[in-house]
């Protein structure tokens, strides 16, 4: 029989057939590229159909380096502060104005999943009785690491900082070291580009401890850490023979990490929208073929199949 097979009816058990070039033929062409290419269109002109990011949440796994940088201003002038450090050759270079304070740390694990939670700081620094803190500065130091997706390994800071008018006896601060992302991390593999000390702790120039190279070195980075403290506590009335005290509360949060997504992702995220909009025209067009080939819109050879004869009514037949 001539011409190929267009449609079959699933209820009826029927075929149609017609020539490769008929109109039905030509039809059913155009109703397969409407089917197909239109969900395709609609969903990449909805937006978002390719995925550029995607997020996850990690709590990072942070540890203190116990390195300190810490200032203290004391008064209006230009050598006005006290300064001491973990870099012996910061130290030498502060010369008298250099005070070592007394440190106290704790690293606590509050929900025991191997991971610390925060970091309990305290400083005493000693003044003498003429002297008085107007305004503090402290760097902290951290190793920061993220395992989950693409492993980030890099070394980071939290800076603590407040000045007042008034001379102060304590500062209390509570915050979290939040992650700060300008670039998206990969989806897999390995980044120690910041594996780097943030301060250069064995260099003899005062210009690679000044705290605005630090600060500016440090945020020319596209991965940092940031601590935020909405709400420091500055205390006043010391008494003459008391330190002047930091206590510092530094929690390490769970963090919502932006990536790369890789290719398998971005194709099965763009599959889920072409396939969710693809059905509806599946299910619509479809019914279009139905119609159009069962009520012979445009010419076809409609094939049904001969029903095979029960054996029973062919032997009465036979007997009457």
């Amino acid at each position: 029989m001539a011409g190929v097979e267009l449609f079959s009816h699933p209820a009826l058990h029927t075929r149609y057939r017609a020539g490769l070039c008929s109109a039905a033929a030509l039809a059913l062409l155009l109703i397969t590229v409407l089917t197909y290419v239109p969900p395709l269109l609609v969903a990449y002109r909805s937006h978002g159909f390719w995925l550029k990011q995607s997020a996850y949440l990690e709590q990072p796994t942070v540890r203190f380096r116990y390195e300190v940088l810490f200032v203290a201003t004391i008064g209006p002038g230009p050598d006005s502060f006290l300064a001491w450090s973990t870099f012996p050759a910061f130290n030498r270079l502060q010369e008298d104005r250099l005070r070592v304070p007394l440190l106290s740390t704790r690293e606590e694990d509050k929900n025991q999943d191997g991971k610390m939670d925060q970091l309990h700081f305290k400083l005493e620094l000693p003044l003498q009785p003429t002297e008085h803190v107007v305004g503090v500065q402290l760097i902290l130091l951290f190793s920061y690491q993220l395992y989950r997706m693409s492993t980030l390994v890099m070394q980071s800071m939290a800076f603590l900082q407040f000045f007042s008018p008034v001379p102060g006896s304590q500062l209390y601060m509570n915050g979290d070291l939040k992650l700060n992302q300008r670039q998206l991390l990969n989806h897999c593999g390995l980044d120690t580009r910041y594996n780097v000390s943030v301060v250069n702790g064995t260099s003899p120039f005062a210009s690679d401890y000044d705290l605005t190279n630090i600060i500016a070195a440090y945020w020319d980075r596209n991965v940092t850490t940031v601590f935020s403290d909405p709400n420091p506590v500055w205390m006043t009335g010391r008494a003459t023979d008391t330190p002047f005290i930091i206590n510092a509360t530094i929690h390490y949060p769970v963090e919502v990490i932006l990536y790369q997504p890789g290719f398998w992702e971005i194709i099965k995220f763009a599959w889920i929208q072409y396939v969710s909009i693809l059905l509806i025209f599946l299910w619509v067009f479809s019914r279009i073929k139905m119609f159009m080939f069962q009520n012979q819109v445009l010419t076809t050879t409609p094939i049904s199949p001969v029903l095979p004869v029960s054996p029973v009514l062919s032997y009465k037949q036979h007997q009457s």
